[in-house]
């Protein structure tokens, strides 16, 4: 009985790995779902688990270097794929409309397997915003929607660009997200550049608006599919896939936002991991001022006393 029902599962997964599309097949992290699912599920023991416990004892690490040049880096890296989505027909032959895939070998097809390979791949280096989090014991910004959202991802893509020819109308979500994470990780940056680059953040409580946008750009694009008198996309199910997933991220970040900013809450944190006015880091070190006082981070502490009735006492 065993032996039949893997025998049965080896033909499965044999008439799958035949069905994938084999423009993508030499790419790294596209032979086969096993190692995609390895690394998923490595990343949310090792975040979850694993680097809490090594942390447990120790103080934060000061990454504002590793995270300046991390943060830029992925600023240029999505940058170049909205590039690459444009120029393989969303700036070029595309509609915006009923978009079917090209399963041809032209130029422009394998550029758009490229750019949606990218894309793809991207969500992996994108797993390091929660190593720094860990490795900094915010362990507030670990949250289910972070979690989900980080691991969710590249999984769904894995299936997505193995299974349907790459392009169409189902690779609209992935240049407006590409678009999104050029300004949220232009804002990341800056506010670890550290407090002189605080001016040019105003625009930091945007940052869950332009979340939002996204979701319902991604939806209503999507949403034209069933409203087509006719609109022959190869694969459909991707179709109804993404509408439910830019619906479902939809009513997560509006809960979120009705939370921090209407019914003026916010995730609960801890002493250690504090949110800094404006995202920026504590300082590594005190500045001090005048009369004994010292400012962290516009925290004032007094040296020799504690303060009582705007007087100080003597400890």
């Amino acid at each position: 009985m065993l032996s039949e029902v893997g025998s049965n599962v080896l033909k499965f997964y044999d008439y799958f790995l035949k069905r994938t599309d084999p423009r993508v097949r030499d790419y790294p992290l596209m032979q086969s779902p096993v190692e995609m699912t390895v690394i998923l599920l490595g990343y949310v023991f090792l975040v979850l688990h694993v680097g809490p416990r090594f942390m447990a004892n120790r103080k934060p690490f000061h990454l504002n270097t590793a995270m300046i040049f991390y943060n830029f880096f992925m600023v240029a890296y999505n940058a170049y794929i909205v590039y690459e989505f444009l120029m393989a027909g969303w700036g070029t032959t595309y509609t915006w409309r009923c978009d079917l895939c090209d399963p041809s070998s032209s130029p422009q097809a394998l550029r758009m397997v490229r750019a949606a390979w990218l894309f793809y791949f991207s969500k992996y280096v994108e797993l390091l915003d929660t190593m720094f989090f860990v490795l900094r014991k915010k362990h507030s910004q670990v949250t289910f929607l972070h979690i989900f959202h980080h691991s969710v991802m590249p999984w769904t893509w894995w299936w997505g660009i193995t299974l349907t020819p790459v392009g169409g109308m189902g690779s609209f979500h992935a240049l407006v997200n590409a678009c999104v994470h050029v300004i949220m990780y232009s804002y990341y940056g800056l506010a670890a550049a550290g407090p002189r680059f605080q001016k040019y953040l105003w625009w930091k409580k945007y940052m869950t608006a332009i979340q939002l946008i996204q979701f319902v750009l991604v939806s209503v694009h999507i949403s034209q599919y069933y409203f087509m008198e006719k609109c022959d996309y190869q694969v459909p199910i991707f179709i109804h896939l993404i509408w439910i997933y830019g619906m479902f991220f939809f009513v997560l970040f509006s809960n979120f936002w009705i939370q921090a900013y209407i019914r003026g809450k916010r995730l609960p944190v801890s002493n250690e991991d504090k949110p800094k006015q404006n995202g920026t880091t504590t300082l590594t070190e005190a500045v001090v001022v005048p009369n004994g006082k010292h400012l962290e981070n516009g925290t004032v502490h007094y040296t020799n006393g504690f303060a009582h009735n705007g007087k100080v006492k003597e400890v």
